[in-house]
């Protein structure tokens, strides 16, 4: 059955005052009348990366990828890709057997769930961040078991580590994102590395820009000066203000103006009260809007995508320019063509904000699962 929503809807061409009609898809875009208090009409947001909230982590299992998700869905991400981190990997195998039996069953009440994001174990154990020290080789054998599961859609890589070029190249001819973090690397070591995913038809991405991976000088640009002057290499930042100045988000703004997109890195802490919490088996201390382990190293955050789309406009960004780094270059990098925009044909995923771009509905398929 036909459904409704008037409001200002933004479109691939911009926001029109528009009645949108719709099912499991966007079916028309009806030019209205402009209403001054009309709410804003926005694509569902995409999170490719995020690791639990509202108590539960993606490690947790089915459940928690469950209630994870749920927690998010409330903050209008409608498409999700449970993260993992680096644990032992018979834990990790586990976990992404949770993504699995999740997207598998594909419940209703949550965010579309097209796979899972494998962060660790393949990163550099001198570029840990707040991922535990259960590093590991990509070696055939667990290429193969991990292949075989069918479910990792977009895997963090240290270019460096031995191994990892063939192990991108496998993955990539899978249609696996291969995305450069938390890693040592030179700028000399990640250039060969990119044109290696890139030979076998690959898309290349950097994991939470600027974080976990050095910095940029002059005479060293290093993995940054990489990601910042490849034109078509995607990047994600967490713009919580925690992780990234609001300076450095602008300069990776400016240098990849449809390639770069907001992610959270949210853990279970994330809408819980003060405290301590755990990531990957550490204790992890809340105070203050951050996420910190006892030695003070960030350990993912507290931020949920319709903060980080407020945090953008309070940048200074458009909203139009917001919300295409939380859904359209997202839908872009994972190769996902039905969503992103709201136009005729593409899914019904899409989310009702008021002036404030507070939340007040969330539909996912056409369905209303918030509000």
């Amino acid at each position: 059955m036909t459904q409704v929503v008037r409001g200002r809807v933004l479109g691939k061409a911009g926001f029109v005052f528009a009645e949108l009609g719709f099912d499991a898809q966007i079916l028309n875009l009806d030019p209205v009348m402009q209403e001054k208090d009309a709410p804003y009409i926005l694509p569902g947001f995409i999170d490719t990366h995020v690791h639990g909230g509202g108590g539960a982590d993606t490690m947790d299992g089915a459940e928690g990828v469950k209630k994870l998700a749920r927690f998010h869905l409330e903050h209008g991400t409608t498409t999700l890709y449970p993260t993992t981190i680096t644990n032992p990997w018979s834990n990790i195998i586990d976990a992404l057997n949770g993504v699995k039996q999740v997207k598998e069953a594909a419940f209703s009440e949550l965010p579309d769930i097209p796979g899972a994001h494998l962060e660790g174990p393949f990163i550099s154990p001198q570029r840990l961040g707040a991922q535990p020290p259960n590093t590991l080789l990509p070696t055939t054998e667990l290429l193969r078991e991990l292949l075989e599961l069918d479910i990792t859609r977009l895997i963090t890589l240290a270019p460096e580590l031995e191994g990892a070029t063939a192990a991108a190249q496998l993955l990539a001819k899978a249609g696996v994102r291969i995305s450069i973090g938390h890693t040592k690397a030179s700028y000399e070591e990640v250039e060969p590395f990119i044109q290696a995913v890139r030979d076998v038809g690959g898309k290349v991405g950097f994991t939470h820009l600027f974080n976990a991976m050095g910095g940029l000088s002059g005479r060293e640009p290093g993995v940054v000066g990489a990601a910042l002057s490849d034109i078509d290499a995607f990047a994600e930042l967490i713009f919580d203000t925690h992780h990234v100045h609001r300076a450095s988000f602008l300069a990776a703004l400016a240098a990849k103006p449809d390639h770069l997109s907001l992610i959270t890195d949210a853990i279970r802490a994330c809408g819980m009260s003060d405290g301590q919490s755990e990531l990957g088996g550490q204790t992890v201390f809340i105070s203050e809007g951050q996420a910190k382990l006892a030695d003070g190293t960030l350990a993912g955050s507290l931020l949920s995508l319709d903060q980080a789309l407020r945090n953008a406009v309070e940048a200074g960004l458009s909203l139009r320019k917001a919300s295409q780094l939380l859904s359209q270059t997202p839908a872009n990098y994972m190769g996902l063509k039905d969503r992103g925009h709201l136009d005729p044909g593409k899914r019904a995923d899409f989310l009702v904000l008021n002036q404030d771009l507070q939340l007040q509905e969330v539909y996912v398929a056409g369905r209303k699962v918030v509000g």
